[in-house]
């Protein structure tokens, strides 16, 4: 009797694991948080400010991800103090891709007034990349835009390649004439 009991315990402490993941309801988060207001430091200066009602975490599964079915709203700093903010009224974090999905009603407000409207947006924070295959619409400050139907980009934006836009740019006609006559 003695060795069965042994057997019984050693055989339940290396599925410990297993047991935990059973007694978890299928599809269900491992954890979930209210009003998270996450606030990520680089040399002592805040750079990333995430603020969202309702997180889900996921990192129970085989391919962990948090889940922010009610929005999100992501502040970032530049090293000169400029401020950038994305929101969307749905966002997922994939922690092995370090791939943030933004969905539905998504706009990026950049330090220097770069305004992006999409229905969705992938943020590929290891490649520090940016794309969607979504209609996209981009205002710039001079009043210029570009519309379009997917893009790849810097996060930056300053290389940008669009599958197929149209819009309206605007030539400053002095500027033009100073460097041609410079």
């Amino acid at each position: 009797m003695a060795i069965v009991i042994v057997i019984a315990l050693f055989s339940c402490e290396g599925n410990y694991d297993n047991i935990r993941k059973l007694n978890l309801k299928d599809n269900t988060p491992i954890a979930e948080g209210h009003n998270i207001d996450v606030k990520y430091t680089d040399s002592g200066k805040v750079a990333t400010n995430l603020i969202a009602p309702l997180l889900h975490d996921y990192s129970n599964f085989d391919f962990p991800y948090q889940e922010f079915p009610q929005g999100i709203e992501v502040r970032f700093w530049n090293e000169e103090g400029e401020k950038s903010v994305v929101t969307s009224d749905y966002a997922i974090r994939f922690d092995e891709t370090n791939l943030v999905d933004l969905r539905t009603n998504v706009v990026l407000v950049t330090s220097d007034s770069l305004v992006l409207h999409a229905q969705q947006l992938y943020w590929d924070q290891r490649n520090k990349w940016v794309f969607t295959d979504k209609p996209y619409r981009i205002a710039f400050p001079d009043g210029s835009f570009n519309e379009g139907a997917g893009f790849d980009s810097s996060e930056d934006f300053n290389t940008f390649l669009s599958r197929s836009n149209t819009g309206i740019q605007i030539i400053d006609q002095t500027e033009n004439k100073e460097n041609t006559n410079g």
